[in-house]
């Protein structure tokens, strides 16, 4: 739980301490009946809006974008922009029913065949979408409720898998926002709060 609660503690201040002038930091919370869940979820909530932004404005022939920055054969590993999009829309699912026990969608593998903008774009929403019903299932009194993380990594607990799942879209934002600046799109996180 010491992991857990300096995991959370750990992505709570690198998220606040990165904003530049844009959205970074999450929104102000409302008081709660359920601080901590409703406070991490702040996270989760942000960095799915950034990520269903910068699948919006990518443009459809930018979806197959990569890097070249490394030489072949390492190359073909680089994901490119829709491969990305693709990928969280495949774990999304995966790792929000490993917190809570829900049935992943049955379609998630067929997420990783598509390439167009259009069928990302859904796949990413719907997979934000099922995310969202494990978020809005999980409060503070079983948010502790032990639970294994997926892929075999561990032990951990309901909003520590959640919390994993947050880190896991921010870290591929991360590689979203390199490639929509290297389009010269400015991204989501990045354009000054209205």
């Amino acid at each position: 739980m010491k992991t857990f609660t300096l995991t959370c503690l750990a992505l709570a201040v690198g998220v606040s301490l990165s904003a530049q002038g844009g959205q970074m930091a999450p929104k102000a919370m409302a008081p709660s009946a359920n601080p901590i869940t409703d406070s991490m979820k702040a996270h989760y909530d942000s960095y799915k809006d950034w990520i269903i932004k910068s699948a919006a404005v990518m443009a459809e022939k930018d979806y197959s974008f990569h890097p070249a920055t490394m030489p072949a054969p390492d190359k073909a590993e680089i994901r490119t922009f829709g491969a990305i999009i693709s990928h969280l829309a495949q774990e999304n699912p995966v790792i929000c029913a490993q917190a809570t026990g829900m049935a992943a969608p049955a379609n998630t593998d067929m997420v990783g065949k598509m390439t167009t903008k259009a069928d990302l774009t859904k796949a990413i929403g719907e997979a934000f979408a099922f995310c969202d019903r494990a978020w809005a299932s999980t409060n503070d009194k079983n948010a502790g409720t032990p639970m294994d993380l997926p892929f075999g990594l561990g032990k951990s607990t309901r909003l520590g898998v959640l919390m994993f799942n947050a880190a896991h879209n921010a870290e591929h934002y991360g590689n979203l926002v390199t490639y929509l600046r290297a389009k010269g799109i400015v991204p989501p996180s990045s354009v000054p709060a209205k």
